[in-house]
């Protein structure tokens, strides 16, 4: 019988946990179909705060500064709670027409929006910073950050009506879902599907590497191949 999941790797995340520090349905739901159950906090980190102490910064250097400082708010609030895990930040803005811009807020903002990137194209940008905690003191962190590029379709005026009613685009970062309702008017993605949801995979697996964490000593569910 081949092994399985359950047994080592298993008993391993129980002494590890894998803390998302983000409140993201999206960034979650990506998480648990790739096999892990992460813990959940939200920082309360006043983003706006933040970004007013940075001098002039780049786009990427924006969105990883962000997820560093909610990573860290958080891992000080788990810290006794769970002394010996991994925390994940993440952070998400569209670059596009030379802006850049995360949630639109109010409806007349996204509908805005959505006029001048319709039929074109933006750079989204996700920033991630993984720490390793040990007895509740991060011990070692990484950073980085994705671009991709989303192609984005026509709405008709009564289309984007109803997508704007539905509040979905308020809250996420350039107005737009891949996965949700706004997936419908996304003609394409040039690059990692997974960061323009929330929380890019691929990235993430090479950031927890850096820290000394496997990815797959983190999944709780087993998805191994029954044996012919």
């Amino acid at each position: 019988m081949p092994p399985r999941l359950g047994t080592a790797a298993t008993r391993y995340s129980r002494r590890m946990r894998f803390v998302l520090a983000s409140a993201s349905p999206a960034r979650l739901s990506v998480l648990r179909s790739a096999g892990v159950d992460p813990v959940v906090r939200v920082s309360g980190v006043d983003e706006d705060a933040v970004t007013a102490t940075l001098t002039d910064p780049t786009p990427a250097e924006l969105v990883t500064t962000l997820a560093e400082s909610k990573a860290d708010a958080v891992a000080a609030a788990v810290a006794t709670e769970h002394p010996d895990a991994v925390v994940v930040g993440c952070d998400s803005m569209l670059s596009t027409g030379g802006e850049v811009v995360g949630k639109p807020a109010t409806a007349e903002v996204a509908r805005r929006r959505w006029r001048e990137m319709a039929g074109g194209s933006g750079e989204l940008l996700t920033g991630h910073v993984v720490l390793r905690m040990r007895g509740g003191v991060v011990v070692e962190r990484a950073r980085d950050h994705l671009t991709t590029t989303v192609r984005f379709g026509e709405p008709t005026e009564a289309e984007l009506d109803t997508y704007l009613a539905s509040g979905e685009p308020l809250a996420v970062a350039g107005g737009f879902t891949l996965d949700g309702l706004g997936g419908w008017f996304v003609e394409g993605v040039d690059g990692d599907p997974s960061s323009v949801i929330g929380i890019s995979l691929p990235l993430t697996r090479k950031l927890l590497a850096r820290v000394n964490v496997s990815a797959v000593s983190l999944w709780t569910t087993s998805t191994a191949p029954a044996s012919e």
